[in-house]
């Protein structure tokens, strides 16, 4: 026996590795589990409550099409013929009304007005006026389409602007509507991710913005709801095949064996993630098979080809994840998010508007129709926008040939599709500079609220217990389902 003063001193840095989380989580000597796990509130067993869906849904599944930069509303969808008769006049300050400006137009002397230059019609029986010269086939499907010209936000850069509009804060590091939707309605295959991240290269690619997986974290939410990202080229995830000399049956037992030394950690400190660890490293496993069949996109007809356009051959362009989109959601994803870059229109419109727009064009009209004829539109939501809209004035110096339209958050233009939606319902209104909502008006946190209101969740209910709260998509802002906008 080792006399008590020849034991070995303890090592105070090892000691400190029993975390506050093992400790708390082991508690023997402290409290009873059921006491302890009353007391933790780590939002597991009640988050589970709120899972199930609130009444029936009418949204099983989503493709979110975001236009990264903040499309143009007046060269697209806010049609404002007064404008003409105001070329290069300034913008008057009863408009303006102090609104602060970003710094690349605070410095400017003028803020000359910059009409469109496109022709737009009405299209459909609804009769909305949009930009048909370039969105013929998008103008054909237009009573399909719930249109809401009354966005708003109170983000005026890019990174909280997407951030708001993908998580509901501008903050990052929360979970975007991708995993609430996941989260929330659960996996409908087994052998694909509940939710998954497409990012299109567009064919300008002038000014992008840059994006990052942070847009499609799971934030507080366990890390089984983040997107899972497809690549554009080359393997169409990471390591989803097998190095060269491995057959299936070594990386079946090499994942076999992870799995079991992460159930072992898991019942020594019960950390939520490792379990979370074992199910990806079980997705991935089965993935491995599923993957390839999905993305060989080939074995599709040659009428899918004539309806997407011949970009859907090209892997990364918008046609291409357009089409992939409805394989995925075909095949039992519930949620899609498709990025779409080069929106941000500083300079140049006259020629980035158009090739931005037949980037787009054919593709939407051709997924709306697509899901349409395979009976999917009326339980698939496709929703369509940016993460704010642009000025009516023009930033730097303007003329006919050459113009550019700065971020403006007060009122953007964005439209949804089946799942619910109302189709052929044209919502809100702005004044004649596409500047100031004048009727009906459509805060993110609305917009989010609809959104989980098809999915068949309550916002004001729907939630997650984190660092003692009850954690929502839409926050703690007032927020309302609009009703106008529901079929």
């Amino acid at each position: 026996m080792i006399p008590d003063n020849h034991r070995k001193p303890i090592d105070l840095a090892q000691s400190l590795l029993h975390s506050r989380r093992e400790f708390f989580t082991t508690g023997r000597n402290l409290l009873g589990g059921a006491a302890l796990t009353s007391l933790l509130g780590s939002g597991n067993a009640a988050a589970e409550l709120t899972r199930r869906p609130h009444f029936p849904a009418k949204a099983k599944r989503v493709i979110y099409l975001h236009m990264v930069g903040g499309p143009a509303q007046m060269d697209l969808f806010d049609y404002k013929p007064a404008m003409q008769n105001w070329y290069d006049k300034d913008l008057p300050d009863s408009v303006r009304k102090g609104q602060r400006l970003t710094t690349m137009t605070s410095g400017q002397a003028r803020f000359p007005i910059a009409p469109s230059k496109y022709k737009f019609r009405q299209a459909g029986e609804c009769g909305m006026w949009l930009n048909a010269e370039h969105l013929p086939r998008l103008a054909s499907v237009a009573d399909e389409i719930c249109w809401m010209r009354s966005l708003n936000t109170e983000a005026i850069n890019h990174e909280p602007a997407i951030a708001a509009m993908q998580t509901g804060n501008q903050i990052t590091g929360r979970p975007c509507l991708g995993s609430w939707a996941s989260y929330g309605l659960g996996s409908d295959n087994e052998n694909l991710a509940a939710f998954v991240v497409l990012v299109a290269v567009p064919s300008n690619r002038e000014q992008e913005q840059a994006i990052s997986s942070r847009l499609w974290s799971s934030g507080y939410l366990p890390g089984e709801h983040a997107g899972v990202s497809f690549r554009s080229s080359g393997d169409p995830i990471l390591y989803i095949n097998n190095p060269p000399g491995v057959p299936a049956e070594i990386r079946k037992q090499t994942i076999d064996g992870l799995n079991a030394l992460n159930q072992i950690q898991y019942e020594s400190h019960r950390d939520p993630e490792t379990q979370t660890r074992i199910k990806q490293y079980e997705m991935a496993f089965r993935m491995q098979a599923s993957v390839p069949e999905l993305t060989d996109i080939a074995s599709e007809p040659e009428h899918t080809f004539r309806l997407y356009g011949e970009e859907a051959k090209k892997p990364g362009s918008f046609a291409n994840t357009a089409l992939m989109a409805r394989r995925l959601v075909e095949r039992g994803v519930r949620f899609v998010q498709v990025y779409h870059n080069n929106w941000d229109h500083h300079s140049n419109v006259n020629s980035r508007m158009p090739s931005q727009c037949k980037d787009v064009d054919q593709p939407c009209y051709a997924l709306l129709t697509d899901l349409k004829q395979r009976g999917m539109l009326d339980d698939t939501l496709v929703i369509w926008g940016g993460e704010f809209g642009r000025t009516i004035y023009s930033q730097g110096g303007l003329s006919r040939q050459n113009y550019g339209r700065d971020h403006h958050p007060r009122c953007f233009t964005m439209w949804m599709a089946g799942g619910g939606a109302k189709g052929g319902t044209i919502y809100g209104e702005t004044d004649d500079f596409s500047y100031n909502i004048v009727k009906d008006p459509v805060h993110i946190r609305d917009f989010h609220a609809t959104v989980l209101h098809l999915m068949g969740f309550d916002h004001n209910d729907f939630s997650y217990r984190f660092q003692g709260l009850d954690q929502r998509l839409t926050g703690v802002m007032p927020a309302q389902v609009i009703p106008e906008l529901l079929a």
